[in-house]
């Protein structure tokens, strides 16, 4: 999300697709879950801790200038508040400066330090490679980052983690301006390394088109997620759909802005509906917004429906923290008092039984 700037196409096709989802709101019906479902938090309650991915067009980059980790501290602070997942951005290309080559020392221990001091203190990490499905600007698929390639990254990646049961693997930040069916070719691939190292972590798969839950069932980008991604497989059984959703006109999160105190649930009920028709599961793996009363009902709305519908929903993360955000709308990053950002009073009661 941190520089997505989304196409002329997204713009125009996102009114149509809030009319889309929120007929499907109408109509799809909505399969009521447990008790324990409306009592309880999903399984998972995130925050994406931004700003190891910053100066994604700088390679390497000076770190502590264009890019660092965040501290193990701020974890704490979110899981204190209730959240268990720390989704954690960074380049596949500082990680790995030349394809099919070994990983970065120095880059490696920043991962590996962060990881091991999370984890260790009982959060999960999703390792989130933070590339919409590119390496230096060049599409995975293509001669310059042929699928091998996609597939040796994460052979690696999965061989320095796959003893922590504690990692959750991020396949990839938000495939975009690609055909959907080449996403799937390339994710397979991922998928089928990661297994291949005897790996057993869960896996995070996104859609093509920024992993809009909104667009699932749209045709602008070429076949629809809906269609394409049924042909996704993991061996290991424990796989995740991950969308994206945001709140205002274009569904881009770059507005502070929300369309309506229900258009939350509205843009996920197609996805929904897809998970249950299809027995599977998903994660809101990025949903953010203003400081304001519509979108504090939106977001309310919108985290109600994945409690609502447990039985296809695992959880959300919220986007973003970091520490190089400034005054950055949707930051959950404490002030410098440690005073909490207005947002986590709309979390707050999604993040402990009630």
């Amino acid at each position: 999300m941190r520089f997505k700037f989304l196409t002329l196409a997204l713009t125009l096709v996102a009114s149509a697709a809030t009319t889309a989802a929120t007929t499907a709101a109408t109509t799809t019906t909505t399969t009521t879950t447990t008790t324990a479902a409306t009592t309880a938090p999903l399984e998972w309650r995130g925050i994406s801790l931004a700003s190891a991915e910053f100066g994604e067009t700088i390679w390497p980059g000076v770190y502590g200038q264009h890019y660092v980790y965040p501290e193990p501290g701020s974890a704490a602070y979110f899981a204190s508040k209730g959240m268990n997942l720390m989704r954690l951005p960074f380049l596949w290309e500082r990680l790995q400066p030349s394809l099919n080559k070994p990983f970065d020392a120095t880059e490696l221990g920043r991962l590996k330090s962060f990881v091991s001091t999370v984890t260790a203190s009982g959060s999960t990490v999703m390792l989130d490679p933070h590339n919409y499905a590119r390496f230096r600007g060049q599409l995975i698929g293509g001669s310059e980052v042929p699928i091998a390639a996609f597939a040796d990254f994460w052979t690696r990646l999965a061989n320095e983690f796959k003893g922590n049961a504690k990692v959750m693997f991020g396949l990839m930040n938000e495939p975009h301006t690609m055909a959907t069916e080449a996403w799937v070719s390339a994710a397979n691939a991922g998928i089928a390394a990661i297994r291949a190292t005897g790996a057993t972590n869960t896996l995070s798969v996104p859609g093509n088109a920024w992993s809009g839950a909104f667009s699932w069932n749209d045709n602008w980008y070429g076949t629809p997620n809906a269609k394409a991604m049924l042909a996704i497989t993991d061996s290991g059984n424990k796989l995740l759909f991950e969308v994206h959703q945001y709140l205002d006109a274009d569904s881009s999160g770059t507005k502070p802005d929300c369309v309506s105190n229900t258009i939350g649930s509205q843009r996920l009920a197609g996805f929904t509906a897809w998970l249950r028709a299809n027995g599977q599961r998903g994660l809101l793996g990025e949903i953010g917004a203003g400081d304001n009363a519509v979108c504090n009902q939106a977001v309310a709305d919108a985290l109600k429906h994945l409690e609502t519908n447990a039985d296809v929903w695992s959880g959300w993360i919220w986007w973003a923290a970091g520490p190089m955000w400034g005054d950055y709308f949707m930051s959950l990053e404490p002030a410098a008092d440690g005073r909490d950002k207005p947002q986590m009073k709309v979390l707050a009661p999604f993040l402990k039984p009630r």
